[in-house]
């Protein structure tokens, strides 16, 4: 039975080839420079049918002969069908984690474990493109995880196996960049691992976050690599856009094990001891005061506007700072302020604050501010987390 004429047909069958070969399907022979049929992996399930895929799209019955693939696809009970229908749909890179857990390992807790740092690794890899730094903390955070919101999860998904479809347009808030960035960072912290497991030196760990590593993605493996036997990390390219300039069509997988743990937990810590403060000059709101008498000095949380890539900042005024702060606040005005951002809070944290200045803004400003302070109630109240 053939396909409707308006069914969705892949652009390229050199797509559909690459995907069907990259999920195990077995290319058999056909006529030469024509046609290819491909048949189900070995192994998988039910035997579906086979796929009669044209080489050459021009040919007169390439288009119909390709509609019939996917509508093949979209009937067959291969397990890996529905992940080439999805790669089809949406070009996407494909990153793939492997876990090895050393019992069964098919419980909720396994797959949380797997979940949470394959997440905190693509966060890595979206601050790694932002930025080279030993230690992120708050700067950029919330950017890079709001990233993560377009990215797609495989059909094929367990407590030891995860896959991550990556859309490769131009406008995409992950995209290939932050992939890019990704691949990178991992294949540096497996030099630097090595290195320092086999000479005891740090030195590749600091060298290597020009690569992208950074605390972040050492705290990433050792979620992942943290009660089981090992992780493999896998990146796969959208065949429809091919590698980026300068990486193999096929990167080598990475493999980090619990022998690996002592060197990541390590540079992890140096990351965060060695990272310097931050001289800023920061625009922000202010959103919370206190102080424990009615005069002297206290401390106030900012939500920072412009002049740090963190969001909210806690800082320690004078007296006079404090109460030029807590007239901003009262009367809706933003506030400039000088200081040094601390890696040690995660950035989140100004020390040495001071020079607070009033910033006139337009009616209309103000009283979006106005609002925006009153739809979050802080103001003047007791001290909140280790600041303000």
């Amino acid at each position: 039975m053939r396909p409707p004429a308006d069914a969705p047909a892949p652009d390229d069958p050199a797509v559909l080839g690459a995907l069907l070969a990259r999920h195990g399907w077995r290319r058999h022979g056909g006529a030469a420079g024509r046609y290819v049929r491909w048949t189900p992996p070995r192994g998988t399930g039910p035997a579906g049918p086979s796929l009669l895929v044209p080489e050459d799209p021009s040919l007169p019955d390439g288009a119909e002969l390709l509609a019939e693939a996917r509508a093949a696809l979209e009937h067959s009970p291969d397990p890996s069908a529905r992940h080439i229908l999805v790669a089809l749909g949406t070009p996407s890179d494909e990153i793939h984690w492997e876990r090895r857990a050393p019992g069964p390992g098919t419980g909720w807790a396994a797959q949380e474990r797997l979940r949470a740092g394959a997440r905190a690794l693509l966060v890595a890899g979206a601050l790694a493109a932002r930025a080279a730094a030993g230690h992120h903390g708050a700067r950029h955070r919330r950017a890079a995880e709001a990233a993560l919101g377009g990215l797609l999860t495989g059909p094929r998904c367990s407590a030891g196996e995860l896959t991550v479809l990556v859309p490769v347009g131009p406008d995409e808030p992950y995209g290939r960049p932050a992939v890019d960035a990704l691949l990178g960072a991992v294949h540096a912290a497996r030099d630097a691992t090595d290195y320092q497991r086999a000479t005891g030196r740090a030195d590749a760990f600091r060298a290597a976050v020009a690569a992208g590593v950074c605390r972040e993605l050492t705290e990433a493996l050792v979620t992942l690599v943290a009660g089981s036997e090992g992780v493999r990390v896998r990146f796969d390219w959208a065949p429809a856009a091919g590698p980026p300039p300068g990486r193999a069509a096929r990167p080598e997988p990475v493999e980090f094990s619990p022998g690996d743990l002592p060197a990541l937990r390590a540079a992890g810590a140096r990351y965060l001891r060695d990272e310097p403060a931050v001289p800023v000059r920061l625009t922000g709101t202010v959103v919370h005061l206190w102080r424990e008498t009615s005069d002297g000095g206290g401390a106030v949380r900012l939500r920072v506007l412009s002049g740090a890539d963190v969001t909210e900042v806690r800082a320690e005024l004078g007296e006079e700072d404090y109460r030029t702060a807590g007239h901003a606040h009262l009367t809706g005005l933003p506030v400039r302020i000088d200081g040094r951002l601390e890696s040690g809070g995660g950035f989140r944290g100004l020390a040495g604050a001071g020079g607070v200045l009033p910033l006139p803004v337009d009616d209309a400003e103000r009283e979006r501010l106005l609002k925006s302070l009153q739809a979050r109630p802080d103001g003047f109240g007791e001290r909140d987390g280790d600041g303000a």
